[in-house]
């Protein structure tokens, strides 16, 4: 019996495709991947690379949010803290504006007020993982300081007005700071630190001018409301935050699953596909034989 080379031929090379199919077939099932390079589906790995990309910058987001995030929350706890110590120093200035209390009395509201003064200014000179929070974007150094060499004292501001923001997925900018001036020293009769040490130096001698302790008086009032609005800039800011942090969320848990979805194998028709080649590798071989017997030493020249 004769046979033909080239049928021969082709017969070991769809033994080896077969091999190769198997071999590929094999490594879906156990790795669970459908595409392990750009050659086997251009198109499908071409979308991955779009996806990981996305997938990364929401990363990227989320990495950034839970930090400023943490940021946003100890400022609005600072401010709250500013907003407790200012009430505080109102009601110990209405009481000695009441013209009741002695001398004694009323130096010794002065010294609270000191302590009060020491107080909010370490709540604005406050920082997180290094960085002050209230210094614009000098933050450093601590912005706050009081120089007791005037009366009253003058507490000075060494940071800037820079306002940073985050700017989200979907191109939505988030403030992420007030600067100090902006809430402490705020403009006129807004300013903590301007009417704390007015009424500081209204007490001190333990006498006091009526008229300019209560204007005084009013003067801290008004930078409590001041500094009650900025921190609803921050309290918005920490919504909004919270809000977009959970969009990208969803976004990413979207997204992974479309990921797994465009590359995971498909382990049913792998298996089916995966029996088949078997299947014919089998019956290649088993042909090749029959050839091999026949032709005698025909296989063992190729």
């Amino acid at each position: 019996m004769r046979v033909d080379p080239s049928y021969v031929t082709n017969l070991v090379g769809a033994l080896d495709q077969t091999q190769v199919n198997e071999q590929q077939l094999s490594s879906e099932l156990s790795s669970g991947v459908s595409v392990s390079s750009l050659s086997q589906n251009p198109v499908a790995s071409g979308e991955n690379v779009l996806l990981l990309n996305h997938i990364q910058q929401d990363d990227s987001f989320t990495q950034t949010s839970s930090l400023v995030s943490g940021k946003l929350q100890v400022a609005d706890t600072a401010l709250s803290q500013v907003v407790t110590q200012l009430n505080t120093a109102i009601s110990l200035a209405t009481r000695a504006n009441n013209g009741t209390m002695n001398a004694s009395n009323i130096q010794s509201i002065s010294k609270q007020l000191a302590g009060i003064l020491a107080e909010v200014t370490t709540l604005a000179n406050t920082s997180y993982q290094g960085q002050y929070i209230f210094a614009g974007s000098q933050s450093s150094a601590a912005p706050f300081s009081t120089s007791t060499s005037t009366t009253p004292a003058t507490t000075t501001y060494s940071g800037d007005s820079s306002v940073n923001y985050l700017e989200t997925p979907n191109g939505q900018s988030i403030q992420l700071n007030v600067p100090g001036d902006q809430i402490f020293q705020g403009s006129g009769t807004s300013s903590v630190f301007g009417a704390l040490n007015n009424l500081i130096a209204d007490y001190a001698s333990g006498t006091v001018d009526t008229a300019k302790a209560v204007s005084d008086t009013a003067a801290l009032n008004t930078s409590l409301n001041y500094v009650s609005q900025q921190r609803v800039t921050i309290d918005n800011s920490l919504t909004q935050l919270t809000a977009a942090s959970e969009a990208v969320s969803s976004d990413q848990t979207q997204l992974t699953t479309v990921q797994s979805n465009l590359m995971q194998a498909d382990y049913a028709t792998v298996s089916t596909q995966l029996s088949l080649a078997e299947t014919q590798q089998t019956a290649l071989i088993s042909v090749i034989a029959q050839l091999n017997s026949t032709s005698n030493t025909l296989f063992s020249k190729l």
